[in-house]
């Protein structure tokens, strides 16, 4: 009997240690509570990866406080996201969900008559939009880096309002998120502002906050839609925009194809750079740096790209 009664208990130890190991996935950023005992965290979902790094930022060394990615980390802007079964139940267990606003989250109506008593964190609350040559408002704010410091307060205001419990928390790290965003924005200025050619042609319609913050002039975009090749027609349009106004650089972006824009390239000359709008990243928790990093890469790009 106790030879039984052991193997039993080996067995249990084991398949504990078996389901421990397994997790969903998604990108989480988790900080231990003191007090083990209870589970009492707060649960923050951000809508996708832009939102995510903003997120971890202000709520970095709290206790009791967890960060999820709703969508993968590889998942490109949300302009035609369909919500899955996974994100429904993520969203079930959430107090509050980050989103950048600005239309970009389409399927939102359905999220808040799904979890009524859900708490949405807009990140683009009160920020001045751009719209698009069809009237749209262009939803990539966070592609400006003083947009981006606008949202990482945005999203400590609202966070405080919602958990009063750590509201001086996620004041104080927003607050120091923002001055290395601010050394990164004045770095890039120093860098741009005296740039020989302005003319850019990117690849689509992610850059205009960006292009307006350091003055720079986008002629022409390559893919008005994310994904949709362009018509014979609007290539020979920007193959002859390029011709025409002697631009030397075009912008691709790691997220979508470069065939256009090569095809384009080899038309006219130009050479084909990147450009990442920081919207998908690595899946890793501790990715704090990650937008900065990123804008200081790109810096670093537009700065061989514009001589």
């Amino acid at each position: 009997m106790f030879s039984k009664f052991v193997k039993l208990l080996v067995i249990a130890v084991i398949s504990a240690a078996m389901l421990a190991g397994c997790g969903q996935n998604k990108v989480s950023n988790t900080q231990s509570s003191t007090n083990t005992g209870q589970k009492d965290n707060f649960t923050i979902v951000t809508s996708f990866y832009p939102m995510y790094i903003s997120t971890i930022n202000v709520t970095k060394g709290i206790s009791g406080v967890e960060v999820i990615n709703m969508t993968k980390p590889q998942t490109g802007c949300l302009h035609d996201y369909q919500l899955t079964p996974e994100d429904l139940k993520t969203l079930e267990k959430a107090n509050a969900f980050v989103i950048n606003g600005a239309g970009m989250e389409a399927f939102l109506d359905k999220t808040i008559k799904q979890q009524p008593q859900l708490k949405i964190i807009d990140a683009s609350k009160n920020l001045e939009l751009l719209k698009d040559e069809t009237g749209e408002e262009n939803p990539h704010v966070w592609v400006s880096v003083s947009n981006a410091i606008l949202q990482v307060q945005n999203i400590a205001e609202q966070l405080a309002a919602v958990d009063t419990q750590h509201a001086a928390q996620y004041k104080n790290n927003a607050a120091e998120y923002v001055k290395k965003l601010e050394a990164l924005r004045d770095t890039m200025h120093k860098s741009l502002d005296g740039a020989k050619s302005k003319d850019i042609i990117t690849f689509h319609e992610a850059f205009p906050y960006f292009a307006k913050e350091f003055k720079l002039n986008i002629v022409s975009v390559i893919e008005r839609e994310p994904g949709s090749e362009p018509s014979p027609t609007e290539l020979e349009a920007t193959i002859n925009t390029i011709k025409e106004s002697h631009i030397k650089a075009l912008f691709a972006e790691p997220q979508y194809s470069s065939k256009a824009a090569q095809t384009i390239a080899q038309e006219t000359g130009a050479k084909v750079y990147t450009l990442d709008p920081v919207v998908t990243g690595e899946a890793k928790p501790d990715a704090y740096d990650a937008y900065i990093r990123v804008m200081e890469h790109n810096l670093k790009i537009l700065q061989e790209a514009l001589q």
